[in-house]
């Protein structure tokens, strides 16, 4: 009988062997494909979870730290005027005072930023107990007798309406006055134009002698020592930036008591003073339009209620002394915001809103983008390896396929040659003469 002839009665052995292994492998393969696709599509839309709520954890927690720097930042400076109440009261000392105390910022000179010390308060001042004011030194310098002035009244301040003496001298021993973030207004072209908002924090306490209260000490904090806890501050980095951009998104602001913001990346954003002292309007429902289309967008946090609820909300809680986490719509963006208050108490500064509070926020459409592309990466990746486990089946199916013929025919062989010549039974599919001798 010819060999094909063989060959194709060897077919049904090696059909079974094929078959023995291959369905189990094919199920098996079936199954590792079916499940890893899940699993990737499960690992991708928990990813997108996970970093979510790790992402609102770490800001809120980053929130608070924020506003824990600058409440013993604060504590700080109140220290240093308990310590200008008791060094000599000379010109020569007051200057020493100022020269000492620096800390660094970054600014932008010839088109480079660097980082320079600079003096921590932009004034010193001893003031009798009737207002007068008898040594000044502003920007290291001493201010001659003749220009020293009356500070009971108002006008007489350097922003025209400032009430800290009056606020001050009816103070106990020991007890702090601290004023508002106070500096004139920058709008919006100015702010464009590479100005930036300027302003001071009044620190000021009672001084008394054996006949009663005698005057008071005033130090007037340099606000860009501030400003720089937050300016600098991007809530996803843990890198310091020389000024984040609100246009990102992603930037950090403070609020004082009032509810009016003091630190922005945007500076027109910040409540500052008219050039007689009274404070610039701040955005309403009845002039937000007017104001915005003159670029004098001052933001009261208790008043962006009709922009979104929630906005008044996160005021309203961290004037309680909360911290927490909210979401709100501004600027026909929705916000993430982490909020924690700043601990700083003072005699105007009481408990439970001290100071005012720190927000760290997120542009939610923008912050999404990493999610979704860490998401279409895993996806890619399961369907990479979906695509792989296919492609080993197909090469395995196609090794074993030939395995079963080299094997088969090699069993066929084996059962042959131990047949006796002529002999018949059941191993005659194996033999192909026997269909000879019928």
């Amino acid at each position: 009988m010819p060999e094909t002839k063989k060959d194709k009665k060897s077919l049904p052995i090696a059909g079974v062997f094929f078959l023995l292994i291959v369905i189990p492998l094919s199920l098996m393969a079936f199954l590792i494909a079916n499940g890893m696709f899940k699993l990737g599509v499960s690992i991708k839309e928990r990813a997108v979870n996970v970093l979510d709520v790790k992402s609102q954890e770490d800001i809120k927690a980053r929130a608070v730290n924020t506003a824990n720097q600058v409440a013993s930042f604060l504590m700080e400076t109140k220290k240093d005027l308990q310590v200008a109440t008791i060094i000599p009261s000379t010109e020569a000392v007051y200057k020493q005072f100022i020269s000492e105390n620096k800390k660094a910022v970054w600014i932008k000179r010839d088109g480079k930023v660097q980082q320079v010390q600079i003096p921590l308060y932009k004034e010193i001042a001893l003031i009798d107990k009737n207002g007068n004011e008898q040594i000044k030194i502003v920007d290291g310098q001493a201010i001659p007798a003749g220009k020293l002035v009356n500070i009971s009244d108002p006008a007489n301040t350097t922003h025209k309406k400032e009430d800290y003496f009056s606020k001050t001298k009816n103070l106990n021993k020991g007890e702090v006055y601290v004023s508002p973030v106070t500096g004139f207004y920058l709008d919006k072209a100015a702010f464009e134009k590479g100005e930036r908002f300027s302003g001071i924090v009044r620190f000021a306490t009672p001084i008394f002698s054996k006949d009663g209260f005698a005057g008071i000490i005033e130090l007037a904090l340099d606000y860009r020592h501030l400003a720089k806890f937050t300016d600098q501050l991007v809530p996803t980095q843990a890198e310091q930036v020389y000024e984040t951009d609100a246009s990102s998104g992603n930037y950090a602001y403070m609020v004082d008591y009032r509810g009016l913001v003091v630190s922005h990346p945007s500076d027109y954003h910040i409540v500052g003073l008219n050039r007689d002292g009274t404070l610039v309007p701040t955005l309403s429902p009845q002039n937000a339009a007017e104001l915005t289309k003159k670029g004098a967008e001052a933001l009261n946090m208790f008043q962006l209620g009709f922009m979104d609820p929630n906005i008044f909300a996160i005021a309203k809680e961290a004037a309680a002394g909360k911290s927490g986490i909210v979401m709100y719509k501004f600027g026909g963006h929705t916000k993430f915001v982490a909020y924690a208050p700043i601990k700083f108490y003072a005699s105007n500064l009481p408990e439970p809103s001290g100071f005012g509070w720190i927000g760290l926020g997120l542009e939610i459409e923008k912050y999404n983008e990493a999610a979704v592309k860490v998401s279409k990466n895993i996806e890619k990746e399961s369907k990479a390896w979906t695509a792989t486990v296919v492609l080993v089946l197909i090469v395995a199916m196609v090794i074993l396929f030939f395995i079963m013929l080299i094997l088969v025919r090699g069993i066929t062989r084996s059962l042959r040659s131990e047949v006796p010549e002529g002999s018949k039974g059941d191993l005659s599919v194996f033999n192909d003469d026997d269909d000879d001798d019928k």
